[in-house]
């Protein structure tokens, strides 16, 4: 009978990013195909879940959507029901409710697509007895637990063809070029795009920058008859001794600091001691749109599809994951842990190194 199906919903949460899409397509295909589930698409993370703003997803609505950036289902990152801010602006503690209207819609279990600010959450209700399951997406690649979130790859491509691009104009104006990724206090996206596309020196949080020996090296390649030099540097970035620059605070977020400004500091810098002129790319929220690349849709094919086994097989407060070449279930409370940073004795960092590029120390 139609009422005896089980209903399974699914949510995409915190900032945006290429292949949610492809996420959603695979929980949703699974569900109906190989369990005959019924899927619940929640609109714009858990504030769906709030306000009860939901849709019955069909076949058709997830059919042709494997190549869309975005998510059709929407997203928010101010959507934390444990610090839920009203239309005043003050927060309270909404989960109580959040918690019954998932019951109202009869939900027998919750897939949660997002970064660690979702999945924490996820976490926490969990451990209030709904039935969770995580899937991991962030284009900072910060998650515990993974050895990739669903994003990340199509970032390093739009950050990698920018910095491609950068090169062009530097050696045309002699110019120093300095591009500011995202990627908040992990720096895997400026590592991995600065590696990729033959940046000189490269500034991430986990090792704290001297100006003087970045300085330095932009001076030496002057003097080699390298008329140019790219710069690229995370968000999270901090000069030794010195702190992070923070752009604003958002007090109604899950994630209240909003970092940004360093790339702007370190020009400055730069064209102050060196004399030479120095100018700034900040890529912003390029990083989270277009086209998911094949291997973030692929990636998030096998992480969709394997989150809904776990629903049905009834293994709830586990995360799927990324392992070398295979696809687990992680626990949620691993994932949510602690942040997945850079080590600086990184093979990427070695092998950057070895062929000159700098870290600014």
């Amino acid at each position: 009978m139609q009422g005896s199906k089980k209903r399974i919903g699914v949510l995409t949460g915190g900032g945006d990013c290429p292949g949610l899409n492809a996420a959603i397509r695979a929980v949703t295909k699974t569900a109906m195909l190989n369990y005959g589930m019924e899927v619940v698409g929640i609109k714009d993370g858990f504030v769906g879940l709030i306000e009860n703003k939901y849709v019955i997803l069909s076949y058709e609505d997830v059919s042709g959507i494997l190549t869309d950036g975005g998510t059709f289902l929407g997203a928010s990152n101010k959507a934390n029901p444990f610090k839920y801010a009203d239309v005043s602006g003050r927060t309270k503690d909404v989960s109580d409710l959040l918690i019954s209207n998932v019951r109202m819609l009869k939900l027998d279990s919750l897939v949660c697509i997002g970064g660690d600010g979702t999945l924490t959450v996820a976490y926490r209700l969990y451990k209030r007895g709904l039935r969770i399951v995580g899937v991991p997406k962030t284009i900072d690649n910060d998650l515990m637990a993974t050895d990739t979130t669903i994003g990340f790859d199509s970032a390093v491509i739009t950050a990698t063809e920018a910095i491609d691009k950068l090169h062009t104009t530097a050696q045309s104006h002699h110019r120093v070029m300095v591009i500011e990724v995202m990627g908040r206090y992990a720096g895997w996206l400026a590592l991995c795009s600065g590696v990729a596309g033959g940046g000189d020196i490269i500034i991430i949080p986990e090792i704290p920058y001297d100006i003087k020996k970045v300085c330095q090296i932009v001076k030496e390649r002057h003097k080699r008859g390298k008329r140019f030099s790219i710069v690229v540097i995370s968000e999270g970035a901090r000069p030794r001794g010195g702190k992070i620059v923070i752009k604003k605070i958002i007090k109604d977020s899950a994630e209240p600091v909003r970092l940004g400004g360093i790339g702007n500091k370190i020009a400055d810098d730069i064209e102050a001691i060196t004399g030479l002129e120095t100018r700034v790319t900040v890529l912003g929220h390029l990083q989270r749109g277009g086209t998911p690349s094949p291997f973030d849709r692929m990636l998030a094919t096998r992480l969709g599809t394997f989150s809904c086994d776990l629903a049905a097989k009834g293994e709830f407060g586990k995360m799927a994951a990324l392992r070398g070449r295979d696809i687990v279930a992680v626990s949620l409370k691993d994932a949510v842990k602690h942040n997945r940073l850079v080590n600086p004795r990184d093979s990427m960092i070695t092998a950057a190194k070895a062929v000159g590029t700098s870290f600014g120390v």
